[in-house]
């Protein structure tokens, strides 16, 4: 029905549009062949691997089927039995894209719309097609009308609501252009990725991050274009296909995206992850974000140089000072989202020095300890990580005061808490034999409080928890699997698979990396 409409509104303008059946969708505009014609035409390209020797597919055009249209072809009076086998052929294509093909009609409805506006002035439209001058200015304002308020982000809501059922081997990263972007944040993220080869590690961190808040906006906004920078080694390549990738995830079109051009970008930006080989979800996630990092960092080059703080600064000006001091350096909104700041207290068993220094944090790496009385919980593992270790014997520090190698006590306290807080649970143990502790550890899905262990008597952020990687199975074989929050609604992210999930069934003993978002 759309098509139908947008045939006789094309043909009453004196355009021909002509629809090329295929699996995948890349939209171009192809010149009309001769002026009088002057004709419009969409062409819908295949990219699928049974083809892509052929590069574009086999075709089958159809034309406006009005007869009191443009003119068809060239020809000088539309053939009636042509028209009739066209209507078949039409309405055949448009049941079997019906049964889950990845043809969309609304995709070509609003590129045509985009492409409807021509050079040719309205009086020559009406001198080759016989039509008023009047009748196409009104078509064209009405063009221009509707091409403002499609810029608008209500009307796109109204444009695209929920997941096209198209089929999963529509080739997603062409389907990102200014229109998707802004609509992107009206999109509900229910969208599987394809697993292209042991890559469900990937698969789950993606998830994760695309559900985190801060993140989301940022890239879907379009904010990170201004922050680009040209002498990272990737050049911006590896922020702009992550950008393009949540723009396909979250335009409300596709049900399955395919992450093919964001791994080769990873691959370029950490030689590592060459290949299908399985990962770790946690060390990618590390090397992914110092990747983005790098691609949107504004802050200096060259070598670092750290400068002494003034003497006598509070810990609270110290810690201000070195926060300053890393930003210099390291200046990006991945830094705002992601980095916190730890605090580490040495002192001296002997005088009872206190020596402090403060670190940053991409994420926090919480051991397991063994579980006690009814289980584990995140508190837990928070206190082994801040609890208080002795320094003796060959670990001994020199102390600042004493100025020589004492026995001392370090002890670790969270200085400044990021917007988006990574927990890690050490699950595998570096031993002569890796191993995997599937101990089940409690974690709260609402209002987490690290007050506890903060460095500071200042408010302290609560957070909710967004998204979780698990990983199921064992150190040599298994699979990552992502729990996300959207819309206030938890599901399941299994690479293709997308099912909703109950809030009990969270909390696991296969968790493995938590993403908590600052309570706003």
């Amino acid at each position: 029905r759309q098509l139908s409409a947008l045939q006789e509104r094309a043909a009453g303008s004196g355009y021909r549009l002509t629809a090329l059946k295929s699996s995948g969708i890349n939209a171009e505009y192809g010149s009309p062949k001769e002026k009088k014609q002057s004709k419009w035409r969409l062409k819908i390209k295949s990219h699928s691997s049974e083809d892509k020797a052929d590069k574009v597919s086999e075709t089958s055009s159809y034309s406006s089927l009005d007869s009191g249209s443009a003119k068809l072809d060239g020809s000088k009076t539309p053939d009636p039995t042509r028209a009739n086998s066209k209507r078949k052929k039409l309405d055949k294509t448009k049941k079997s894209h019906s049964r889950g093909s990845s043809f969309d009609y609304r995709l070509i409805k609003d590129m045509f719309k985009i492409s409807l506006p021509r050079s040719r002035s309205a009086g020559e439209i009406a001198k080759e097609d016989g039509g008023s001058i009047q009748e196409d200015e009104e078509i064209s304002d009405k063009v221009k009308e509707k091409k403002i308020k499609s810029s608008k982000s209500a009307k796109l809501k109204s444009s695209f609501k929920g997941n096209s059922k198209g089929s999963s081997k529509s080739s997603c990263n062409e389907l990102a252009d200014e229109e998707t972007v802004l609509s992107a944040l009206q999109g509900n993220g229910l969208v599987g990725l394809k697993n292209l080869g042991n890559t469900c590690f990937m698969n789950s961190i993606l998830q994760c991050l695309s559900h985190s808040g801060p993140v989301r906006e940022y890239f879907l906004s379009r904010k990170y274009k201004t922050d680009l920078s040209s002498s990272s080694k990737m050049q911006g390549r590896l922020a702009e296909e992550f950008a393009n990738l949540l723009s396909d995830m979250w335009s409300g079109r596709v049900d399955t995206c395919s992450p093919n051009k964001f791994k080769s970008a990873v691959a370029k930006s950490a030689p590592r992850f060459v290949g299908y080989s399985q990962q770790d979800s946690q060390e990618f996630l590390r090397f992914f974000m110092e990747g983005l990092h790098e691609d949107l960092n504004k802050g200096k080059k060259g070598k670092r140089r750290m400068e002494e703080p003034d003497k006598g600064l509070s810990d609270t000006q110290l810690a201000d000072h070195r926060w300053r001091e890393y930003n210099t350096w390291d200046n990006s909104q991945i830094v705002n989202i992601f980095v916190g700041m730890l605090k580490s207290t040495l002192t001296c068993s002997i005088c009872d020095h206190k020596s402090v220094t403060f670190d940053p944090f991409w994420d926090l790496s919480l051991p397991l300890p063994r579980a006690k009385g009814s289980g584990l919980n995140l508190n837990s593992c928070f206190a082994e990580f801040t609890q208080m270790e002795v320094l003796d014997g060959d670990e001994k520090p020199t102390c600042e005061n004493c100025k020589k190698r004492q026995k001392c006590t370090k002890q670790f306290s969270i200085e400044r808490f990021p917007p988006i807080m990574v927990l890690h649970l050490k699950r595998f143990s570096e031993v002569r034999y890796r191993t995997k502790l599937s101990t089940k550890v409690d974690f709260p899905v609402e209002n987490l409080d690290l007050s506890e262990f903060s460095s500071h008597s200042a408010s302290v952020p609560q957070y909710d928890l967004v998204g979780v990687s698990n990983h199921s199975g064992n150190t040599f074989s298994g699979h990552y699997i992502a729990y996300c929050k959207s819309n206030d609604r938890w599901h399941r992210y299994s690479d293709t698979s997308v099912s909703s999930l109950s809030k009990s069934d969270i909390v696991s003993s296969e968790a493995y990396v938590l993403f908590y978002e600052r309570k706003r």
